[in-house]
């Protein structure tokens, strides 16, 4: 399908070179280089990343997704540090900080998530700070580990509706996904919640909906609605492109169903303009 005139976003790898060169140094993942994000030149000339700790294998199979899959390296323990001296570098006042999946780990990798939480809060104290984490297979001990650490924002993404996960997400549940954002929300009512969704998949507006429904029954605070882009022409194919009048119709029906903030339009990520969520 050719792309219509509203995805004409072009990377400028010069805006990239001083970031990527930082992240370089220090041997640091960004899920905005792994991912092939179309936002890593705006981003990145504003010295802004998403850092990707965990390593950049994931255990996983997501057909939607350019991270490497695979078996994953052995947890770098000194990277949590790496990541601390870059964002000190970069002067970051908001970060979000996300991972691979490692089901290889006894607890997903939820105990670095809330040392990395621990250790910002005691270095950057003025720093906010959203996680996007893996669903740590519904454990409910993991998800407190990472919450008890206090983030900012605890965000998981549900990705896509239900009837889509055995196509596309054929590791993961879509049930087990809310019920990561509902134990959350039920250990710290005052941790905001939040989760992303692409569009283009193949979905239905009624099945778009009816998730919007399913996730604010979860208490589930706020929502990135974009539009599905393969990362390479092995990946699961796009089925549609959305316009944007589309997506500002789903942002308002977010809005009506009680999302406290919605970022809804083609080039939407979960991470992209995460500062404006919490005002």
């Amino acid at each position: 399908m050719r792309k219509p005139k509203w995805l004409n976003k072009k990377i400028d790898i010069n805006k990239c070179r001083e970031v990527a060169s930082l992240m370089g140094e220090l041997k640091l993942n960004t899920i905005c280089k792994e991912a092939s994000c179309p936002n890593i030149s705006e981003c990145f000339n504003k010295k802004i990343a998403t850092f990707l700790i965990l390593g950049d294998i994931c255990t996983r199979n997501c057909k939607f997704c350019g991270v490497q899959k695979g078996e994953p390296l052995k947890v770098d323990k000194k990277e949590n540090q790496r990541v601390l001296e870059a964002i000190k570098k970069l002067g970051l006042k908001y970060v979000v900080i996300t991972s691979v999946t490692r089901d290889d780990l006894k607890d997903g990798g939820a105990k670095n998530f809330a040392d990395i939480i621990k250790q910002l809060k005691e270095k950057i104290p003025q720093i906010k700070i959203e996680v996007l984490v893996p669903d740590f297979k519904g454990n409910e001990k993991d998800i407190e580990k990472v919450v008890k650490a206090q983030p900012d924002i605890f965000s998981h993404n549900i990705e896509t509706i239900s009837r889509l996960y055995p196509q596309v997400r054929q590791m993961a549940d879509y049930k087990l996904s809310l019920s990561v954002l509902q134990k959350a929300k039920d250990i710290a009512p005052y941790i905001k919640t939040k989760t992303g969704i692409m569009l283009g998949l193949g979905e239905t507006q009624v099945q778009v909906l009816e998730a919007l429904d399913d996730l604010r029954k979860v208490n589930c605070d706020f929502i990135s609605i974009g539009q599905y882009l393969p990362p390479s022409t092995t990946h699961y194919k796009v089925q549609e492109y959305i316009t944007p009048e589309m997506f500002d119709f789903y942002k308002e029906q977010a809005i009506q169903k009680g999302f406290k903030h919605v970022e809804s339009a083609p080039y939407v990520r979960s991470s992209y303009m995460a500062d404006r969520y919490l005002g």
